[in-house]
């Protein structure tokens, strides 16, 4: 009888299981047929597009316009590149082509130059800012857009290309046959504020920008005749660029004699994501003072490296908040050759700060003061800047890894005032300092440090 007992509880618990799974089953099956319902659809709207569109629609351009879309729903900074924007990227990003080098704006329609890079063939060759080139090889520029014209210069270096200039003052027009070089461009630029104090400005993280900070550094104390008394690290609207790049930058200053420190950490979805990339043990600058300069326009990896030196307590942190975009990209080829740009990774500082849609709040909130001109003073001319919080689509911060709580940090300061990039002009140091705020009270700050510092060995 038991036995009987015992079976019949046993049919009753396999019923009771198969209609408590039937809801999870209906669900799973109502999700595969929801995925390819929208399949479905998406091929019902192209058709319809293709079919009654009021004009005929390129196909590449209706799929690459359905990729863009799907991107743009998951960050900002997620995109497709075709072919050409994809190589111009690489191109970009390894700071060395073969072409003339001219840098190119567009004004009203003209391709004009806005400066030459000095040591290059258009230097050598006479090119002025203020140029308009008006052919290239003979084909006249006013259809082209500007990427069209830049691929049209450049080239396999040694090859020629003329371009035809109306130049202002000249009656008729120029022609300059000029022979293709490789082209490195610099991502940094470095002086000596004054006696004992340096100033190194970091455009953009580039391939080889790790590797010409340190000459700068080696440059810098070499004018000076002897170690540096304090450096100040520019980087102002410093969008970002390599992770990597911006590692070598910090680890000059991280990890001094038998100690290392975590530089950044990456964390995503895939396990190749999740990697700490730590300081190196070996020689490291001396320990001058540092304060590094940072606004609105400072982006991911000039973040990283703020971030960086601000938790190991290396630098001070001067300016404004930063732009907040704590994610990184991966970039991808695709089978014919395209480019796809994902983020697949958040990253952090050395503390386990998450900076994304918050950035890096400065030790010292300096704001850009603008010279305002004598008919506007009586105008608002105050705009807020624009960060990653208030990109559409942006992403929100995940939890910090586990780690130790970062020390207290002043709160976030009110937005400020625009920032304007100084004039591309060199200026001599004492003007640079005029025109510049911000610089001049780094500089201030590198000397009280080292006054209060002689004052204390005394």
């Amino acid at each position: 009888m038991s036995k009987k007992v015992f079976a019949a509880f046993a049919v009753i618990f396999l019923l009771l299981s198969l209609v408590l799974m039937l809801p999870l089953m209906d669900r799973e099956e109502r999700a595969k047929r929801s995925d390819a319902e929208y399949l479905e659809m998406f091929g019902e709207v192209v058709s319809i597009v293709k079919q009654s569109y009021v004009d005929k629609v390129d196909d590449k351009k209706l799929m690459a316009g359905a990729i863009n879309g799907m991107l743009a729903t998951l960050d900002p900074h997620s995109n497709y590149l075709p072919a050409t924007d994809y190589t111009e990227m690489k191109v970009h990003m390894a700071g060395a082509f073969g072409g003339l080098g001219i840098e190119l704006e567009m004004r009203n329609g003209k391709l004009m130059v806005n400066a030459p890079i000095e040591d290059t063939p258009a230097f050598r060759a006479g090119i002025q800012s203020g140029d308009h080139i008006w052919t290239i090889d003979g084909k006249p520029t006013a259809d082209l857009n500007i990427n069209q014209c830049v691929s049209r210069m450049r080239g396999t270096p040694g090859t020629s290309v003329t371009l035809g200039i109306l130049r202002e003052g000249k009656p008729s027009p120029l022609a300059f046959r000029l022979v293709r070089a490789i082209i490195k461009t610099k991502s940094l630029k470095g002086r000596l504020l004054e006696p004992g104090y340096g100033y190194i400005r970091i455009g953009e993280f580039q391939e080889r920008t790790g590797e010409d900070f340190a000459k700068a550094l080696k440059t810098l104390a070499a004018d000076n005749g002897q170690p540096l008394s304090g450096l100040v690290l520019d980087l102002r609207f410093n969008p970002g660029g390599l992770v990597d790049q911006a590692y070598s930058v910090a680890n000059r200053f991280i990890g001094e004699g038998l100690s290392s420190g975590v530089i950044v950490t990456t964390k995503g979805r895939e396990a190749a994501m999740e990697r700490s990339l730590t300081a190196t043990i070996g020689d490291k600058e001396p320990r001058y003072p540092i304060v590094v300069l940072i606004n609105g326009g400072s982006a991911s990896a000039s973040e990283i490296v703020a971030g960086a030196l601000q938790d190991h307590k290396r630098a001070v942190i001067m300016g404004t908040q930063s732009f907040g975009k704590g994610s990184v990209q991966s970039v991808m080829t695709l089978d014919n050759g395209d480019g796809l740009k994902l983020t697949t990774a958040r990253y952090y500082t050395p503390s386990g700060r998450s900076i994304q849609a918050k950035g890096i709040t400065p030790d010292i909130v300096v704001e850009f003061a603008k010279p305002v001109p004598a008919k506007d003073k009586q105008k608002d001319a105050k705009e807020l800047e624009i960060r990653e919080q208030d990109l559409d689509g942006h992403m929100d911060q995940a939890p910090a890894p586990p780690r130790p709580a970062p020390p207290a940090k002043p709160q976030p300061a009110p937005p400020a005032k625009p920032q304007q990039k100084p004039s591309g002009k060199e200026l001599k140091e004492q003007d640079l300092l005029k025109a510049d705020n911000q610089l001049a009270r780094a500089l201030d700050l590198l000397k009280g440090v080292n006054l209060l510092q002689a004052s204390g060995r005394r």
